[in-house]
């Protein structure tokens, strides 16, 4: 078991979902045991008690389930200020069960709503995403 984490505060648990996007894939972990998705990553299955975990590479499609436009950032993520305001979705993936997954919204806002359908895309490592391949969303017929 890898302890260390990318994250600060993380378990590091989430480490295959970092190789996946930067191999240019979206990956989701999920239990050997009793095929349950789990996300946010963990070391161990909350519903059968596996410790074997495997990453499965997902088509990033999904659904709005919220969003929150930021206004402000804190010290944390100083290296976004100049993209205030933008919008910060967690979208339901339905071919995960229903696994939810935070993401930066890319691209035009129209059509933002709860329930929009959203395509991920993968962005490249860069000073404002402190260096992360990141996970993005963009609406579904934002051609932006």
């Amino acid at each position: 078991m890898n302890t260390s984490s990318r994250i600060r505060g993380g378990i590091g648990a989430d480490e295959g979902y970092w190789a996946a996007l930067e191999r240019g894939e979206f990956a989701i972990s999920r239990c050997s045991g009793c095929n349950r998705w789990m996300w946010p990553a963990h070391w161990r299955c909350g519903d059968c008690g596996s410790w074997s975990i495997v990453w499965e590479a997902i088509e990033p499609v999904g659904r709005i389930y919220t969003w929150t436009r930021n206004h402000a950032v804190s010290d944390v993520v100083r290296e976004r200020r100049a993209d205030v305001p933008f919008v910060t979705l967690l979208v339901e993936l339905p071919q995960a069960d229903g696994a939810r997954v935070a993401g930066i919204l890319h691209g035009d806002e129209s059509g933002l709503r709860i329930g929009a359908p959203v395509s991920g895309i993968i962005l490249p490592a860069d000073e404002r995403s402190k260096g992360y391949v990141t996970m993005a969303w963009q609406i579904i017929g934002d051609a932006a």
